[in-house]
């Protein structure tokens, strides 16, 4: 009897709860990478997971960063150069140093029951296995936004975005893209960003872009239905000063990128194509710094529109926005899509000649009911991040929290947030108006550290704080309708610490169930989060979704 038949029948067979489930969760098991017979199966979780390769040769005390800094840009780095080596996690303190610190690791793709059990893990190919005809992709093992993962429209598909660059490669995540490159961008090095699709088989395809020069790209989504094979990306671009060139404000935010089917030597992606492009003015507020307000973390599609969340960056809102193909849902920047609206099958049509003056033209709309102060003078600052729709009426997002680790108060700020956790969000039909109905954050234990097996406890040195990580919040979510009128959420945490990077926290998958009809926070008082899975030394979590093949038309599942 193979193994996958083995979790297939335990799978099938499975009705507990979750909450009876989650004590019995072990820690990861050993990884199945590369198994020839690798399977996605419909109605299980993926979870993308990094592994840091803990190597103290990764970075040399005293080494200047970062690398190949232009002169040009006047933020290049003097000696004493890097305070720590490669050895985890006090490398991270080293972005203390140089703030575009980061170094590039393995992507791993974790196949959960959706209790939680490891069924298989497929590693995603790089420059310390084998080479593989299709190309190879990292992350950054620090950087928090990155790889989202989500299905394609015709769900058989998983699509995510990377770096195109070796494993252990210093401050990636910040260099230029080959075809966009900002000579005021401290980090000098070059290396394409690129998405990824993985079928069922676990078979890959990389689409090598321009896009997303200086910063990440975070989540994409392949739009592969009605004769259409489109990506649609989110993420943020430029690491250098102002005025930004011309290819980084293309480069930035919403992209519309043709996937293609040539091996990633024999790529050679051209110029950026924007998809769409949001602007504080539409608010009646005063313009910002041209390119700034894109800079989007979270995509959804649902009901052929598409969906995005900004919750970062000092400048433009931090809220929820839509594509609007219509040109008529918001005259004054907020709205309601256009019932009958079609998806974005076309790049952002703009005027070259006025990028530098205005920017790109606008056509988001804020999500009528969401936040539209801006994050840089709002009383009360949402960190939306990841978005998954119930039904037409029902808007669950994921709030990261701020993220404030400014003193040795880090874990009881972090516990006295009220947006931070899973906000469940209800539609007035008769306003066309989104409402904050509630806040679920019961068993995330927002601001109580945890500790984390050969993880350092005690005091950071470099920060004087704390080295036990906390949960501050929530990233990337992703849901299913279950018949007995509750939906079950799974998300992935974020966290504080006093670590050099809080990105680099062992962070944790969790879930939660809530009755899709109540709309009262005492109808939820009840419900609470438990932990699926937690990221071992020297690993981190990132996005989460359903397999390719799962059923995705209704996601009623019968238990």
């Amino acid at each position: 009897m193979t193994t996958s038949f083995r979790f297939r029948r335990r799978r099938a067979v499975a009705a507990l709860a979750l909450t009876a489930l989650a004590a019995s969760v072990a820690a990861y098991a050993d990884d199945f990478s590369f198994q020839r017979d690798f399977r996605f199966w419909p109605d299980n979780l993926v979870v993308s997971r990094s592994v840091y390769d803990n190597n103290a040769s990764n970075v040399q005390v005293g080494q200047i960063l970062p690398p190949d800094c232009p002169a040009s840009s006047g933020a290049c780095g003097v000696a004493p150069g890097a305070p720590y080596d490669g050895t985890y996690p006090e490398v991270f303190n080293d972005v203390i140093y140089d703030p575009s610190f980061g170094i590039t690791s393995r992507i791993y793709l974790d196949q959960l029951t959706p209790n939680g059990w490891l069924i298989d893990s497929l590693e995603v190919p790089n420059s310390m296995r084998p080479a593989a005809k299709e190309g190879q992709l990292v992350t950054s093992f620090s950087s928090k936004s990155e790889l989202g993962l989500h299905l394609s429209l015709d769900g058989k598909y998983l699509t995510f975005i990377g770096y195109v660059a070796p494993v252990n490669t210093i401050d990636v995540s910040n260099a230029n893209t080959p075809g966009a490159v900002d000579p005021t961008n401290p980090d000098g090095q070059t290396f394409y960003r690129a998405v990824a699709t993985v079928d069922g088989a676990g078979r890959f395809q990389f689409t090598e872009t321009n896009a997303y020069s200086g910063d990440n790209g975070r989540a994409a989504i392949l739009n592969n239905v009605n004769g259409q094979n489109i990506f649609y990306t989110a993420g943020n671009a430029g690491n250098g000063s102002n005025p930004q060139p011309n290819g980084i404000i293309l480069g930035a935010g919403a992209q519309l990128i043709a996937p293609s089917d040539l091996p990633e030597a024999l790529q050679n992606p051209g110029v950026t194509t924007p998809l769409a492009s949001f602007s504080v003015t539409a608010l009646g507020d005063k313009a910002d710094k041209i390119g700034k307000d894109d800079n989007f973390r979270g995509i959804a599609v649902y009901n052929n529109v598409m969906y995005y969340t900004k919750g970062s960056g000092s400048n433009g809102v931090n809220t929820v926005y839509f594509v609007d193909t219509t040109g008529t849902a918001c005259p004054k920047g907020v709205g309601v899509p256009v019932p009958g609206a079609s998806l974005p099958s076309a790049p952002l049509s703009y005027n070259a000649a006025t990028l530098q003056t205005s920017g790109l033209p606008t056509n988001m709309c804020i999500l009528a009911g969401f936040p539209t102060a801006l994050a840089k003078t709002a009383t009360t600052v949402s960190f939306p991040f990841g978005i998954w729709f119930a039904d037409a009426n029902t808007l669950y997002v994921a709030d990261e929290g701020d993220g404030y680790t400014g003193g040795t108060d880090l874990y009881t700020h972090a516990a006295g947030q009220t947006t931070a956790g899973l906000q469940k969000w209800v539609y007035n039909v008769s306003t066309k108006t989104w409402n904050l109905a509630y806040t679920l954050q019961a068993g995330l234990n927002l601001g109580q550290p945890y500790t984390v097996h050969n993880y350092p406890t005690g005091t950071n040195l470099a920060t004087s704080l704390p080295w036990s990580p906390a949960t501050d919040g929530l990233r990337q979510i992703t849901g299913r309708v279950d018949a007995d009128g509750k939906v079950t959420i799974w998300a992935v945490t974020s966290t504080i610490s006093g670590g050099g990077d809080t990105g680099a926290d062992p962070n944790r998958l969790v879930a939660i169930r809530d009755t899709l009809s109540n709309t009262t926070a005492a109808g939820a008082a009840h419900e609470q989060f438990v932990t699926l899975r937690s990221a071992k030394f020297a690993e981190v979590l990132r996005g989460v979704s359903l397999t390719p093949g799962s059923n995705t038309s209704n996601n009623r599942w019968p238990w």
